[in-house]
């Protein structure tokens, strides 16, 4: 029987981002409320929040009530991503708030694939298939946000990596890229998921793990790492995803 993780790293990113938010009783730079204004009361919607990411985080990971878990981590993911528009409505030359909705978009992709994997309705193969190509349209995201902040993207590399900051933010961006044909045509869509998975966890272990230790202090390192996680988790749900699909298809065979 095989073992599918991405359902368990997105609810342990889930939960990581609650706890950084009661400790610092309060949003971070990802899960934003800027739309809502100068909110009364603005920490208790912060534990709110915290409360649906770890009721949330700990529900998806057992079966019988993941799906329960998927509505709270899809709910509150959704609810962070439309709350970039009217910033991107403001800013549309500025492709970062786009970008910050759309990393945002494909943690509610990852819950929506979640959602319809572990229930039985009729409705679950079409709404897996819509989280699928929610999570493509992101990876296209991620290529045109990195390729738009390339000279950014490069001062992200550790500089002790060869042969240089500049080569692997081409060729990080290139990944994407490939993935993103990958996973909309469907063609080695399996492999792409899971390079892709393990590109984004590379990019937790070297650029957001060390500058947690550098900075400790720092709330914008710890969400950065949450942040990572949780679309690594994403991306491994997609790749959960099409692994199981194709064992059914060998199944049938």
């Amino acid at each position: 029987m095989k073992i599918y993780l991405g359902r368990h790293v997105l609810g342990l990113a889930a939960i990581l981002f609650g706890v950084l938010t009661l400790v610092w009783q309060d949003f971070n730079d990802w899960q934003q409320i800027w739309a809502l204004g100068n909110v009364p009361h603005r920490q208790i919607l912060a534990y709110v929040a915290a409360a649906i990411e770890i009721v949330g985080g700990v529900a998806i990971q057992w079966r019988k009530t993941a799906r329960a878990g998927a509505i709270a981590l899809g709910s509150i993911f959704l609810v962070f991503a439309l709350l970039w528009i009217p910033r991107i409505v403001r800013e549309p030359l500025l492709y970062d708030r786009l970008g910050n909705f759309f990393e945002q978009f494909s943690q509610f992709a990852g819950a929506l694939i979640v959602y319809a994997t572990v229930g039985n309705s009729e409705q679950a193969p079409r709404t897996a298939r819509s989280g699928y190509v929610f999570f493509g349209i992101c990876v296209v995201s991620f290529t045109l946000e990195q390729l738009i902040y390339l000279s950014g993207t490069a001062s992200f590399v550790p500089k002790w990596i060869p042969p240089g900051q500049m080569f692997w933010a081409i060729t990080t961006t290139t990944a994407f890229a490939l993935a993103a044909i990958a996973l909309l045509s469907g063609r080695s869509a399996l492999l792409a998921a899971r390079l892709l998975t393990a590109m984004i966890i590379g990019f937790g272990l070297l650029v957001w793990l060390p500058a947690l230790f550098a900075n400790p202090h720092d709330l914008t390192n710890w969400a950065g790492n949450a942040e990572n996680l949780s679309i690594a988790g994403a991306a491994w749900i997609v790749a959960d995803f099409l692994s199981q699909k194709h064992s059914n298809m060998k199944a049938l065979e």
